[in-house]
């Protein structure tokens, strides 16, 4: 499903539907300040809309499930839980720069592919720990529609944990990966030169 809405919305807004990869994409540089605040805001107003529809017209389902709301699963702490969020936005924000490069040459309109992988593969590993927030405007807007304590207990978790991991790919991605390769394209070119 994220394949098909990041493809759909790549053509308005760039595909910016998670408020950790504005943010990442922010401090990469890659979109302004003015612009991410924006999509932030549009992207939780969008959340919290999304999950009001889902409870007016699947009401038993939502009510099951717990509103779809992020909640640390038993058993496990909040150290593990916030790690969890950390690692699984780390791999879907730098597969966002893998995957949106433009020094790569296969970078294209397949661009959705991997990320949508990315999202699987992180929920594959996530979900029995927090139920795999990484997208802290989906985790935001089922906390407000459903609105029960056990949501908004350890929320602050699915902001600052997405966060971080967004950072810290922005960070891996501009400042390790680029400018080990621009140092590596540097020193190619003095050699042929020679």
């Amino acid at each position: 499903m994220i394949f098909v809405l990041v493809y759909c919305t790549a053509g308005i807004s760039g595909g910016h539907i998670n408020p950790a990869v504005t943010f990442g994409l922010f401090l990469a540089r890659k979109v302004s300040l003015v612009r991410a605040v924006l999509y932030m805001a549009a992207q939780c107003l969008g959340a919290i809309c999304g999950c009001g529809l889902v409870k007016a017209f699947q009401k038993s389902y939502y009510t099951r499930y717990g509103g779809g709301a992020n909640e640390l699963a038993d058993g496990y702490n909040k150290g593990t839980g916030l790690g969890a969020e950390i690692i699984g936005t780390f791999v879907l924000v730098y597969t966002v720069f893998s995957a949106t490069d433009p020094k790569r040459n296969a970078r294209d309109s397949h661009a959705p592919l991997p990320i949508g992988f990315a999202v699987f593969m992180v929920h594959l590993a996530t979900i029995p720990v927090t139920g795999t927030g990484i997208n802290p405007a989906r985790s935001f807007g089922a906390a407000v529609i459903y609105n029960q304590d056990k949501a908004w207990d350890d929320h602050w978790m699915f902001w600052v944990g997405p966060f971080i991991g967004a950072a810290i790919a922005a960070f891996y991605h501009q400042y390790i990966l680029r400018a080990g390769a621009i140092k590596a394209l540097g020193s190619f070119r003095s050699s042929s030169n020679n």
